[in-house]
């Protein structure tokens, strides 16, 4: 799922790429899009990258590569690296609102085909806060953001993990495990007191919790120190 904003800067990407080999230059993305500064941009390729439909090519100016395009367009992916893409749901994140006890309001398909998920306080995405809070609410999801499992809600506070679409304020959905592979972003807890979302790299008895924002310092512990609470499998951002 693609805003409209990515999903004309994808389409203007590869319309460029068919028609010279060359994709447009940051001015010309801007303009055609109708935004008022380049930072917009920078974001939206972010978005795109690290939801596997484009790939930068490096060591190259403007080297964009589309690998995909969203299935409703019929596009199919090509091999190549495999990196988070957090599905992103758009919307309000109010509370459930229970139905009047003598008016049952009527259901559409979607909602009666949602799950239930807790929200269980904030997460530190930056400086690790305390340990995760006790459930607060919950929240109405759609199964196709969700994987097999039991899952949870969290919300985001810091800017660490920028660079792999993760912003202060989204609310993460967090598949509980307690096992991870090199590279998953997750839930980690340290020293039983501190919660932190991180990419996890793991090295003999060595774990590194790795930020996606260059203007923090990759955080290592010995493998006892920390405890893998659940790994992130989607994302919902609140405009």
């Amino acid at each position: 799922m693609l805003t409209k904003k990515q999903m004309e800067l994808l389409r203007l990407i590869q319309v460029r790429l068919a028609e010279s080999g060359v994709p447009p230059s940051f001015d010309e993305m801007k303009d055609a899009l109708d935004l008022k500064s380049k930072s917009g941009i920078h974001r939206l390729i972010l978005a795109l990258e690290e939801r596997g439909f484009i790939r930068r090519l490096p060591n190259r100016a403007r080297a964009i590569e589309v690998l995909r395009l969203p299935e409703s367009t019929g596009g199919t992916p090509r091999p190549g690296r495999q990196r988070f893409s957090p599905s992103v749901i758009e919307g309000d994140l109010g509370r459930v609102r229970a139905p009047s006890p003598t008016v049952a309001p009527p259901m559409d398909e979607d909602e009666v085909r949602s799950i239930m998920v807790p929200v269980m306080g904030r997460i530190a995405a930056g400086t690790p806060i305390s340990a995760i809070e006790n459930r607060s609410h919950t929240i109405n999801i759609s199964p196709e953001f969700l994987s097999h499992g039991e899952h949870y809600a969290l919300e985001v506070k810091g800017d660490s993990m920028i660079e792999a679409g993760i912003f202060d304020g989204d609310t993460v959905l967090v598949r509980r495990q307690e096992t991870a592979n090199n590279g998953d972003i997750v839930v980690a807890l340290v020293d039983e007191e501190i919660a932190t979302l991180k990419r996890l790299r793991r090295k003999g008895n060595t774990i590194a919790l790795e930020a996606a924002n260059p203007s923090f310092e990759t955080q290592i512990y010995g493998s006892d120190r920390v405890q893998i609470q659940g790994k992130l499998v989607s994302l919902i951002r609140r405009y």
